[in-house]
């Protein structure tokens, strides 16, 4: 059963297709439970401290997701916990406000991210996930997970996080790159 309401999932499901405004008013909360979480990963050769270093920095980001994270502006502190950035996401044809904030930091291992967007009907979590590999780098795994997704969202929840899988995997390979770059200008 869905804990929030103690539905029975196809009770949530039945519901929502029928699109019903009182069972969402009411159940909204347990129509997320078939909305599965993303994970994508990549194996680089910095260390897990060089990649958190990176990463720990907001503004670092925009530099390997602007292919579809654009028009980034920055609050709160330029690292860690707090730190924050309002971004314009253009993913699935569409275009909304999404902003990211950093809610917990485990150096080396872990950042994990708030997002929402869609006026608050979208929430999410990002989650990087940093483990050494034993011939030495790390691999770098990046998961979101929603939290509350939209009615269009949860109706097309394949598409939906079929489209983020293929956008977190370009996002992995890019964050490669820059990790290249970075490490090799900053030990210069």
């Amino acid at each position: 059963p869905c804990a929030p309401c103690s539905a029975s999932p196809s009770g949530c499901e039945s519901s929502m297709v029928t699109m019903s405004r009182l069972y969402q008013s009411v159940h909204g909360a347990c129509t997320v439970w078939y909305m599965k979480s993303v994970t994508v990963s990549i194996d680089v050769p910095q260390t897990p401290e060089q990649v958190y270093g990176f990463l720990d920095v907001m503004a670092n980001h925009e530099r390997f997701t602007d292919h579809y994270l654009t028009n980034w502006r920055y609050t709160g502190p330029a690292r860690g916990i707090g730190s924050c950035a309002t971004v314009t996401a253009a993913l699935g044809g569409t275009k909304t406000d999404v902003t990211i904030d950093v809610v917990e930091a485990e150096a080396p291992r872990r950042i994990v991210e708030r997002n929402v967007s869609a006026a608050g009907r979208r929430q999410g979590r990002g989650t990087y996930t940093l483990e050494p590999l034993p011939t030495g780098g790390a691999r770098v795994s990046f998961t979101y997970t929603w939290v509350r997704a939209p009615l269009a969202d949860r109706l097309l929840a394949p598409v939906v996080q079929a489209t983020m899988r293929h956008a977190n995997r370009t996002v992995m390979r890019r964050l490669a790159t820059e990790l290249a770059c970075h490490v090799s200008t900053a030990e210069s």
